[in-house]
């Protein structure tokens, strides 16, 4: 009456049974391939239409297939997402960072380089035959002159040709400040400069850089216009005590050298001050942060 011979019912039968059994064990060898499920499936529901059934499960294969394979790959897929979204991937990132970083031996970092060799050569020049020859005076006026104008540059360079490098963030405040110290200890150990002067400009810019350490956790301390004043005046002020001036330059450069330990006191007041405020702001702050997160 159906016309269908047991055996081939049995045999259809027979061949789904199969189908579903591979399709479950190729499942459980390979989670991340599904590809074999979807077919069989619908191989089993395409079985009475062979045309119809095929090509459904042609079509759900190739898809499942596709899936599974993007599912095999998450280092690609997740590479791609990051491309997608307009991210850099990690490894692309590490790499701009290498090479985008600046050399240590660019012009900024050389410039603070020829300031530290600088200091023993002005102390030799300064301290040659005695002291008090002129024509060697004039040579050590020279070096600290050289590196006073190099300190104008190097920072500037760095900064407009993105040359910041760790090394210049530690050796050009250590070369300001041994050039300026190493001129104030030899005029004041040649008796030209009284020792007081020089205790309080080196002592002003040892608190501030301790003052700067202290608030680093809460801030940085910007530098002042009153802070940029008072170094150029320091600069003119020490360098005309280095030549052997007499008559009415000889009483100039006092007064320049006065308004230097002015603007040296002033500054470092209103340093202190900076560091005082910045520091009430910061635990302020965080006792906010810790109020806040604890209600």
């Amino acid at each position: 009456m159906t016309g269908v011979p047991a055996s081939a019912a049995g045999g259809s039968s027979g061949a789904r049974r199969a189908a579903a059994g591979a399709a479950a064990a190729a499942s459980t060898a390979a989670p991340g391939k599904v590809s074999g499920t979807a077919a069989a499936r619908s191989a089993d529901g395409g079985a009475p239409g062979a045309g119809p059934g095929a090509s459904s499960g042609d079509r759900h294969g190739g898809t499942a297939g596709a899936a599974a394979a993007d599912e095999a790959v998450p280092g690609e897929d997740a590479g791609l997402d990051a491309q997608d979204d307009g991210k850099t991937p990690r490894g692309a990132k590490i790499a701009a960072a290498a090479v985008n970083q600046a050399s240590v031996w660019n012009i900024a970092n050389l410039l603070t380089m020829l300031r530290l060799v600088l200091v023993p050569a002005f102390v030799a020049l300064m301290l040659a035959d005695g002291g008090y020859d002129p024509a060697w005076r004039s040579l050590a006026w020279a070096a600290f002159a050289i590196a006073m104008i190099t300190d104008l540059f190097d920072g500037h360079l760095a900064r407009t040709y993105n040359l910041v490098t760790d090394f210049g963030k530690i050796a050009d405040p250590i070369a300001d400040k041994a050039i300026m110290g190493a001129a104030l200890i030899c005029l004041s150990a040649l008796g030209d400069l009284p020792w007081w002067v020089t205790g309080i400009i080196l002592g002003r810019e040892l608190g501030v850089t301790l003052l700067r350490f202290w608030v680093i956790r809460y801030g940085v301390i910007p530098a002042s216009r009153g802070g940029k004043l008072k170094t150029l005046t320091q600069g003119v002020a020490v360098g005309m005590y280095v030549l052997a001036l007499t008559g009415w330059l000889a009483t100039l450069r006092w007064w320049v050298m006065a308004a230097a330990v002015v603007l040296t006191v002033v500054t470092g007041l209103d340093y202190v001050k900076q560091a005082i405020v910045l520091r009430r702001q910061g635990i302020a702050e965080r006792k906010a942060a810790l109020e806040e997160k604890e209600a």
